[in-house]
């Protein structure tokens, strides 16, 4: 059976310290690739295959885009984020579905409570029911079902591996990335995942990130850099960690489930951090600090950012510890 790296190939990233005893440790592979995509930090085994999960979204609405699907500001960051379902979220994702002439029953992603809490309170109150549209990932399905619209493409299958659509990811994956998918499965909202190693992430997110600086970019792919950085509420949420970071460091950022995070730079700088137990705690301030040890963010603006998301660790309603830097990272810092 094809897997990920092992816990031998892995390194300290992060730790827990709480009242003084360090009770847990984050071990993972983390890279940061230069602009050329040459690797500038190496750490663990980031050559091994991953499933980037929720970071491939970006190059998911390339393909939608490429494709015929219309797609501008925040719609195209709500395509390729990972949104709470507060009602703004949900506003926005059906009024893509109806401009394409669509509506939230021709979504294939699965019926969720929205994270957000109002919108969660909003929805019990007014007795309605799960809805697909709270689902995190129904902004990439609306580009989705966008371009199977302008195509005339097959509704219902629109999540096939062998459908035109998802033939076009694979395209856009290989196309940034600069490497080939070793293994396809199935993602949490039905839409098929490609397995790609941590370097290939991060290239790709150096080169997307790079895109509305390059004259010879794709225009596409500079519209979807600009729109999740000028609209980071729609990518994530309002003041949830990815979302922070956009605003405050203007980086490309997205995260994928099982502790995978991805940044890349206006200069093309990328960075990709996988934990392997899958936890997501430590990769904003893993991926953070490993850009700014290479120089390319300053360490006090860094410093800033992680003020506001990262959560102390707390004991009888006070500070009694918290998340920091593993030897393996505090290590680059010098």
């Amino acid at each position: 059976m094809a897997h990920t790296f092992l816990a031998q190939d892995a390194v300290e990233l992060a730790v827990v310290e709480r009242s003084g005893f360090i009770e847990s440790r984050h071990i993972g592979s983390a890279v940061v690739t230069a602009a050329d995509g040459s690797v500038v930090t190496s750490l663990g085994d980031p050559n091994a295959p991953i499933f980037p999960r929720s970071t491939l979204k970006p190059f998911q609405t390339l393909a939608s885009m490429q494709a015929g699907a219309p797609l501008r500001g925040a719609q195209a960051a709500i395509a390729s984020g990972s949104h709470i379902g507060s009602l703004e979220h949900m506003d926005l994702v059906r009024e893509m579905l109806q401009k394409a002439g669509l509506q939230e029953s021709d979504l294939l992603c699965p019926a969720a409570w929205p994270q957000d809490s109002e919108a969660y309170r909003w929805m019990v109150r007014t007795e309605r029911q799960k809805t697909p549209l709270a689902m995190n990932c129904s902004g990439k399905h609306a580009a989705f079902l966008w371009a199977c619209i302008e195509n005339g493409w097959d509704l219902k299958s629109y999540l096939d591996p062998k459908h035109p659509l998802q033939q076009l990811v694979i395209a856009a994956i290989e196309e940034y990335t600069g490497e080939a998918p070793v293994q396809l499965g199935i993602d949490g909202c039905g839409a098929p995942v490609a397995a790609i190693s941590l370097t290939a992430l991060a290239r790709g997110y150096g080169k997307l990130s790079r895109s509305p600086g390059d004259k010879n970019a794709n225009a596409r792919a500079a519209t979807i850099a600009t729109a999740m950085v000028d609209y980071p509420w729609a990518v994530h949420g309002r003041g949830k960690p990815n979302s922070v970071v956009m605003e405050d460091l203007g980086i490309l950022t997205k995260g994928g489930a099982e502790g995978v995070l991805a940044l890349g730079t206006p200069t093309g700088v990328g960075v990709a951090v996988k934990i392997l137990d899958g936890n997501e705690r430590a990769s904003t301030l893993v991926a953070l600090t490993l850009l700014a040890a290479s120089g390319a963010i300053d360490i006090p603006a860094v410093a800033g950012v992680l003020n506001k998301v990262v959560e102390p660790v707390t004991g009888g309603g006070g500070v009694v510890g918290s998340l920091r830097l593993g030897t393996a990272v505090s290590a680059l810092l010098g």
